[in-house]
């Protein structure tokens, strides 16, 4: 894909900002640019406190889908997971009645301000409503080592803990610990790939059972296809999540989940790819796109454009514009 020129991109961009049902990440809006390229939309929305080296993978991944689109789609559909950010149990069949049919569920955990009697009264209220769903719980670093086996003991059966800790080498030391304390919990990688200098060290040291990759933040949807065929070689499962996309951004998510090519199991069988963490459209009060049709726990797979007139009454203004156009500038010498 050839780049485009910076100034043809932020005359094409819309800055926009999004209201939240429940806040998230600390955030109650959600801001992102979109611009129109000749293959399709693409955005550019890195969380505020990433510098502008990180931010230029965000960049490169809606390059990507506005000026190359997306690679060869080779499935209609696929699963999702169902996502409780940290609120009070009381909210929790709220939040789970705008994900109907899913599956899989993941847990925000690990909340600063909250408990882990807090994380346990939330995962109990998820087991309440949906009592044969597969329950994953995310703790975003929060956890040591040891507050992650206590977390594990005390938050019952797991899919899996995803980052329950910082470093690669704590992740190895907590799936040592699990086994030797007979504790099945898998343990699953996220920041430790995406934001690290070397996304593929965690599956090296074997730090992880699944690799959580995220479009944005590795670059665009062909370098997640790259990353999942280095970590399904060695033994390690996928799930494609979003980073609190809006419904341009998941564009990209769900193609990467789209192109990820058959895997079989040890019996041969064709196994679909995990519950993608793609539909965190219905944690915003509204999105620019329609938002994307969920039946019976799946998605469709389409590539989705904003919607003129929800451009202009969610576009943002003034400095918070200035904000990022000037974010764009200052990622555009690190791209790729």
């Amino acid at each position: 894909m050839e780049t485009p020129r910076l100034e043809d991109v932020l005359e094409r961009a819309h800055v926009v900002s999004l209201p939240m049902r429940v806040q998230f990440r600390g955030i109650q809006r959600r801001e992102a640019v979109v611009f129109e390229g000749p293959a399709g939309w693409g955005e550019f929305s890195p969380f505020l406190e990433y510098g502008p080296q990180e931010s230029a993978a965000w960049l490169q991944c809606g390059l990507e889908m506005a000026y190359a689109g997306p690679p060869a789609l080779l499935r209609d559909k696929i699963a999702v997971n169902a996502t409780v950010p940290a609120v009070r149990p009381e909210q929790v069949p709220d939040v789970l009645a705008r994900f109907p049919g899913c599956r899989t569920i993941k847990v925000k955990v690990a909340e600063q301000g909250q408990t882990l009697a807090d994380d346990c009264a939330r995962v109990a209220a998820v087991r309440e409503y949906a009592p044969e769903a597969k329950i994953r719980v995310d703790a975003n670093r929060g956890w040591t080592v040891q507050e992650a086996l206590a977390a594990a003991h005390a938050l019952g059966p797991l899919e899996y803990m995803e980052q329950p800790c910082t470093t690669v080498d704590e992740l190895a030391e907590l799936r040592m610990q699990l086994i030797r304390q007979g504790l099945f919990v898998r343990v699953a990688a996220d920041e430790s790939i995406r934001r690290a200098s070397d996304p593929y060290a965690v599956a090296r040291s074997q730090g992880a059972d699944v690799a959580v990759v995220k479009a944005a933040p590795l670059g665009g949807p062909r370098h997640v296809l790259e990353i999942a065929k280095f970590y399904r070689a060695r033994g390690l499962d996928i799930t494609v999540a979003s980073a609190l996309d809006t419904g341009v951004g998941m564009n990209a998510g769900i193609a990467a989940v789209a192109g990820l090519p058959l895997h079989t199991d040890d019996d041969d069988l064709d196994v679909e790819p995990a519950a993608a963490g793609l539909a965190t459209q219905r944690l915003f009060v509204a999105d620019i796109t329609k938002q994307r049709t969920l039946i019976d726990g799946y998605l469709p797979v389409e590539m989705l454009a904003p919607e003129r007139d929800r451009l202009e009454e969610f576009a943002a203004t003034g400095d918070r514009v200035d904000h990022w156009f000037a974010r764009i500038r200052e990622c555009w010498e690190f791209l790729a």
